[in-house]
């Protein structure tokens, strides 16, 4: 439906004036109290309706910064309660019972939902701890380079700050745009290409800029990459390591075929997984080139005792860390996976890049509103960010919040402000939130 049909269908204008708190609330809790047939634990299709019903997030604000720490839906928070009432009962039975196989079954249903191999896959408590992860463990001398980008999170940039510090390895940023809002793949694959020199061993990038919106095309760089791989020797291969947080429980793909070597990505943003999870998926040249930085759990215990050898242990539970975590959490990732597969990935996809460019049309029409996400799906996912005329981005947030709209501003030497229109968001509370931007003029 286009924007100003909807308005009219609706009823009202983004010129109407400042909306009340109470108006915005009852307003979302009309919309979102809307009944559905689905059942909790068989949701249909692109039931979007019968999807918030999962959620017990509260009905006194439009949210729009669920992607910062997932709600818990009921399919994940039971399995969470199962965990911690069998491990509060009787907690060495519980685990030692599950240890040595549940968490295999785990990367199998990540494999389910990502693509590639369920023994390419490392199981994490974060994005920031996947990234630490791959880039201490990653094999450098002092004569390489590593090469990101000035877009990158601050996880990224300590993450190899510190590898460079202990192996001598130089790291260096490259913008691949300058004004976010006009980013083009031709520009970003050409400033890629002539940022790599002879001496660049891994190119760090993040697939979605948390602080601009913009989406990179991961697989076009990726074909530049392989091109440039082509023309070198095996010691010059470039390795090729990808954030993919703000992408990961959106974009329709398969990891494996995304062309990157390393993939990592928290599983509680988007995806609506258990507080505290996330996931590495390697390639298999990219694990070769890797070492372990954290001892693992079981089977490599295994190779400890002297029961095995390591070459018999999948190389994702050999990355991933051991010691004790919130089981009760970690186990009960796979309801994460199986719950977007009922959704289906070409649904969710659908319905978050629909809600974004609303939202994205809505704040170009405002004279008083700098956009820098880029317009085109192409180049953006679930992120839209925005500067008011005259006005702070934490004000921005400040005022928003106290007429019942959570945003966020991003959190970089250029701060600004953000809206993230989720699969739990609807047209109504977009609309909503897009009337009191507008007052703001």
């Amino acid at each position: 439906m286009l924007r100003r049909q909807f308005l009219n269908k609706l009823g009202i204008t983004l010129g109407a004036g400042l909306l009340t708190s109470k108006s915005v609330i009852a307003n979302s809790q009309t919309l979102n109290s809307t009944k559905s047939n689905s059942p909790t634990n068989a949701i249909a299709p692109g039931d979007w309706v019968a999807l918030r019903s999962l959620f017990p997030l509260t009905h006194k604000y439009i949210q729009l910064s669920t992607f910062l720490l997932a709600s818990h839906p009921k399919p994940v928070s039971a399995a969470i309660e199962q965990h911690r009432q069998g491990l509060d009962e009787n907690p060495a039975d519980y685990w030692h019972d599950r240890f040595e196989t549940i968490e295999a079954g785990i990367a199998k249903s990540a494999a389910a939902y990502m693509g590639g191999k369920a023994e390419n896959i490392a199981l994490t408590d974060s994005t920031t701890m996947g990234l630490g992860l791959i880039y201490s463990g990653l094999q450098l001398q002092p004569e390489d380079e590593i090469l990101q980008t000035v877009h990158d999170h601050y996880s990224t940039d300590m993450s190899l700050a510190h590898r460079a510090q202990r192996t001598g390895a130089k790291v260096r940023r490259i913008k691949l745009y300058d004004n976010p809002a006009l980013a083009s793949v031709d520009e970003v694959l050409n400033r890629l290409k002539a940022g790599i020199t002879p001496k660049t061993r891994v190119v760090a990038v993040t697939w979605v800029h948390s602080s601009t919106g913009v989406k990179l095309p991961i697989r076009a760089m990726a074909d530049t990459i392989k091109k440039i791989n082509h023309d070198r020797g095996s010691q010059q291969q470039i390795l090729f390591c990808v954030d993919g947080v703000h992408g990961f429980g959106i974009e329709d793909v398969d990891i494996s075929t995304l062309g990157c070597d390393f993939f990592v990505a928290g599983t509680h943003k988007w995806l609506f997984g258990p507080r505290g999870t996330g996931v590495i998926w390697g390639s298999d040249r990219a694990w070769a080139q890797s070492e372990p930085v954290i001892p693992s759990f079981s089977a490599s215990y295994d190779v400890w005792l002297g029961l095995t050898s390591q070459h018999n242990v999948p190389v994702g539970e050999h990355m991933s860390p051991g010691g004790f975590h919130s089981f009760e959490h970690r186990w009960a990732l796979p309801e994460a996976f199986k719950l977007h597969l009922q959704l289906g990935k070409a649904n969710v996809e659908k319905r978050v890049h629909q809600l974004n460019s609303f939202t994205k049309q809505g704040l170009a029409e405002m004279p008083h509103v700098t956009l820098y996400t880029p317009g085109s799906s192409q180049l953006s996912a679930g992120l839209v960010c925005f500067d008011v005329k005259g006005m702070t981005a934490e004000d921005v947030v400040k005022i928003l919040h106290h007429k019942g709209i959570i945003m966020s501003n991003t959190p970089y030497r250029n701060s600004y402000a953000r809206f993230a229109p989720s699969l739990l968001n609807n047209e109504r509370e977009i609309e909503l939130a897009l009337a009191q931007i507008q007052a703001l003029a």
